[in-house]
């Protein structure tokens, strides 16, 4: 099925106009200019006007529907963007794939490091544009966010500025990248990983930013570029360097780093296990930043200050195993972190954000992958996981993602089955990214 027409059924987040109340005002407003001008032929303004607006209209299969979401294929045989949507029910159809212009990544031993990341693909505030890394090509896309479906900007895809780009962070119209150069496919041509910035123009090109570049220890697998709410900061965690980043933003779009800092040692006394951090999320109207730190199933809390320097203030257990990525919703009363050890999520209650306190361990639906990356969609009715194939005598069915229905009381519950993506078996993949129209 041709993706085409599958934008033309996105639903306006709360704190938006959508796509098509924009274009309606649009018309509305060149309809009135022209009755001005042309008062002697109302008629046939009026004709005109009223064709375009029944031109412009959805098809009657789009109505209601609530969410756009978009998953990478990851292949190596050439990385693509799969989009789905949500008709409201939970349940998500498939509406085609597009090609980003680049490959993927894929380590045959799975082992830790190259596939851990987070933000692989991210959606413009506007909903105007879909940022992808190509992990294996080094290159970000872009695309226009259209009725027609995803449209590639002009010279997408983009060079990332350092070897396997895995995640994409966008403030105002600065995109922070992080490289963690941990392509096993690269690993005879091996640069420092980096974070490093571009400027993203009007139409959807990107500029890289002269001096932004911050590089990171060898092996250290820096993997996510957390944008802080409502914030010029940026945080990332260099997962097996065992260090929290933290950057800020300066008006020219440079990352000014703060001190890196690790995990306290006092968190792990008479605990096994490495200071290994990996996922984190922002409260959205607080200075507070939790940190998944993955092998002894802690989530950790700190504050930030104007600049993004960090304080620690505590660690919360998690009766998961191995919390991996974390989502926050929109409202600041839960947090949810993705445990990939056993495929679960654990709920928190954020009455009091400076200590989480957990209400639920919600073990999804068995495939054959782990659990992975995470998005809330701007309702905060759906949460959205996808599911990687785990190992190499997982099958290709662990490429899935979850649809979760959020209950009234911020609790999980799974209504359908995970949905398989649609990737050609032959090919080694191990598909990553997942992101929602009116996600954060």
């Amino acid at each position: 099925m041709k993706q085409t027409d599958s934008l033309m059924s996105m639903k306006p987040s709360a704190d938006r106009q959508s796509f098509f109340t924009r274009t309606s005002r649009a018309i509305l407003g060149s309809l009135a200019r022209i009755s001005q001008i042309l008062r002697w032929r109302p008629l046939a303004v009026l004709v005109t006007g009223f064709a375009i607006l029944v031109a412009m209209q959805a098809p009657a299969w789009s109505a209601g529907v609530s969410d756009l979401i978009w998953l990478e294929s990851n292949s190596t045989a050439g990385n693509s963007i799969l989009t789905f949507k949500n008709d409201g029910s939970g349940r998500p159809t498939f509406l085609g794939s597009t090609p980003t212009g680049g490959i993927g990544v894929f380590d045959a031993t799975f082992a830790l490091g190259p596939f851990d990341s987070d933000q692989n693909l991210i959606v413009s505030p506007d909903g105007t544009l879909l940022f992808a890394v190509n992990s294996g090509s080094n290159s970000v896309a872009v695309f226009r966010i259209t009725s027609d479906g995803l449209q590639a900007v002009e010279g997408s895809p983009f060079p990332s500025g350092g070897s396997d780009p895995v995640s994409l962070g966008l403030n105002r119209n600065i995109l922070t990248v992080v490289n963690k150069d941990q392509d096993p496919a690269q690993n005879g041509n091996l640069v420092q990983p980096n974070y490093t910035t571009f400027q993203v123009l009007p139409n959807g090109e990107l500029t890289p930013i002269d001096n932004s570049t911050v590089s990171v220890a060898y092996g250290s697998s820096p993997s996510q570029a957390l944008i802080a709410a409502e914030r010029t900061v940026v945080f990332g965690a260099d997962f097996l360097g065992g260090l929290l980043q933290s950057f800020h933003i300066t008006e020219d779009g440079r990352l000014k780093q703060n001190p890196p800092q690790a995990l306290p040692d006092s968190v792990f006394a008479g605990l096994t296990g490495g200071h290994l951090p990996l996922g984190m999320r922002t409260h959205p109207s607080q200075q507070i930043l939790y940190v998944d730190i993955t092998p002894i199933s802690r989530v950790a809390v700190y504050t930030y200050d104007e600049k993004g320097v960090l304080s620690f203030v505590r660690t919360v257990p998690d009766s998961g195993a191995a919390p991996c990525w974390a989502v926050v919703n929109h409202a600041g009363t839960r947090l949810y972190a993705t445990n990939t050890g056993d495929n679960s999520i654990a709920v928190y209650d954020l009455k009091d954000p400076l200590n989480p306190v957990q209400i639920q361990h919600f073990v999804m639906a068995s495939t054959t992958g782990a659990a992975f990356s995470t998005v809330i969609d701007q309702t905060d009715q759906f949460i959205y996981v996808s599911s990687e194939q785990g190992s190499s005598s997982a099958t290709p069915a662990g490429n899935a993602f979850h649809t979760l229905q959020v209950n009234s009381n911020g609790t999980l519950s799974e209504p359908f089955a995970p949905t398989v993506l649609p990737i050609d078996g032959s090919v080694p993949v191990r598909a990553q990214g997942i992101t929602v129209v009116g996600a954060e």
